[in-house]
């Protein structure tokens, strides 16, 4: 059988080490941003769209082509299914290295600025503290 003493320094355990968790968490500094706004102010977002653009025009025509040619419904289907991951790896080729950019440049602010957690603001219904002009700026830098 388990002694008061017991379950008393259990509670006692239990409770401190929710303190100091609650502690660590209220330690987090955090900051905001708003990932769209950063994506459109990336030095090459509008070159890679107009190379995105280009892609699809051709893998739409590429498509067309290949189904005009074909009769059988399935197959139709699948050349469509094709083209559509075609270009689905180009976009992630492409985009890649404009995630990898605001990655860096979101790290570095973060840093700076020593911030230990930064989310989107869409998640945020309170506080936080917003970078997104920062990390623009520092995308801006290179």
């Amino acid at each position: 059988m388990v002694s008061r003493k017991t379950v008393l320094v259990s509670i006692l355990a239990v409770t401190a080490a929710l303190f100091m968790a609650g502690s660590a968490f209220a330690a987090d500094v955090i900051g905001t941003i708003s990932t769209q706004k950063i994506m459109f102010q990336h030095p090459k977002f509008e070159q890679v769209q107009k190379q995105l653009k280009d892609i699809t025009a051709s893998k739409q025509k590429e498509a067309q082509t290949a189904i005009d040619k074909e009769s059988d419904d399935k197959k139709k289907a699948q050349i469509y299914q094709s083209k559509r991951q075609e270009l689905a790896k180009e976009e992630q080729k492409l985009m890649e290295p404009l995630f990898k950019d605001i990655n860096l440049a979101i790290r570095t602010v973060a840093n700076q600025k020593k911030l230990t957690v930064v989310v989107d603001k869409e998640a945020v219904f309170y506080g936080g503290i917003d970078i997104t002009d920062a990390v623009i700026a520092e995308l801006k830098k290179k």
